[in-house]
């Protein structure tokens, strides 16, 4: 059973900041609460106790959102079902949409949050392989101040980030990519509610003749200890021709990526295929011409 003495609800930052110093060592910060009861049930016999939970959704800076041509902030606290009933953030973030679909179920989705899903650090974050690709940035804020931190640079490895104690996600920061094709590719141990066991995240942009790759962004998760972009693979495709041939090259560049410490032989067959769909779907998601791939290809890997 999980039990804590006290939840406590701020409404501000400095409510927050001060009920943080009060139970400094005891409290842990929660926003959509979903991961907490798993995480407590995990590997921990009989009861977990926290003295002090401090929800952290009613702040102002956690909901906010706005996105322009050149930015889209995301609070923190801001559901997972965004991605899928927020037009805006749908055409700027093309890749989430499909990672949110994946993500759960209607009600978490509600209730989980994209800071949660990021502080968590799992190897298997659905999150972090998306906005990797965004270029996303993290703001962090503590009474002292705020500073901002990359995503790759946030996640340390698994569990940890840089996050100190008395510091609180505010928001994160990315780059929209409007007009790109976008995907997310995910596998895991069961049919729903699926904890991934590798999963790629992809966006694409064609040249004026859409035969060609203008841009190409590839990230992945759940084969190492923290998500990677594969920028060897970015940049072997860039004004690369749309063709069989570099996609299935881009494909096997992204094997040696495989790190963890179990079955490395299916995740390196996994993620073989996923990179190659990734590219199939952003290329036609984007506009490319249906008959610069052969069919056996998109066959193999529908």
């Amino acid at each position: 059973m999980l039990m804590c003495d006290a939840y406590l609800t701020p409404s501000s930052l400095g409510e927050a900041f001060a009920a943080m110093a009060e139970h400094a060592g005891r409290f842990r910060l929660v926003a959509g609460a979903t991961d907490i009861l798993p995480w407590a049930r995990e590997g921990r016999a009989g009861d977990v106790s926290i003295p002090v939970l401090i929800d952290v959704t009613r702040i102002p800076e956690l909901r906010e959102r706005s996105i322009t041509s050149d930015r889209v902030r995301l609070g923190a606290a801001t559901p997972i079902q965004r991605f899928l009933d927020h037009r805006e953030l749908m055409d700027s973030l093309p890749s989430l949409p499909r990672c949110a679909v994946w993500f759960a179920d209607d009600q978490l989705r509600e209730t989980a949050t994209i800071g949660g899903n990021l502080v968590n650090a799992s190897p298997a974050a659905d999150g972090v392989p998306p906005l990797m690709i965004h270029d996303a940035r993290i703001e962090i804020a503590s009474a002292n101040g705020r500073r901002t931190v990359a995503l790759a640079d946030f996640v340390l490895g698994p569990g940890r980030v840089d996050l100190g104690p008395d510091e609180i996600m505010l928001a994160i920061e990315c780059v929209p990519l409007n007009g790109y094709g976008g995907s997310f590719e995910k596998v895991g141990h069961r049919r729903s509610l699926v904890i991934s066991v590798a999963c790629v995240a992809a966006a694409v942009k064609l040249d004026a003749d859409r035969r060609r790759f203008a841009d190409v962004r590839l990230a992945v998760g759940g084969v190492g200890p923290v998500p990677r972009r594969l920028t060897d693979v970015e940049s072997y495709l860039r004004s690369a021709p749309i063709d069989n041939a570099h996609i299935a090259q881009a494909a096997a560049m992204a094997l040696d990526l495989v790190q963890s410490r179990t079955r490395q032989a299916y995740r390196r067959e996994v993620l073989n295929g996923f990179v190659a769909r990734a590219l199939l779907h952003t290329t036609r998601a984007a506009g490319a011409d249906p008959r610069l791939l052969a069919p056996e290809m998109e066959a193999a890997y529908a």
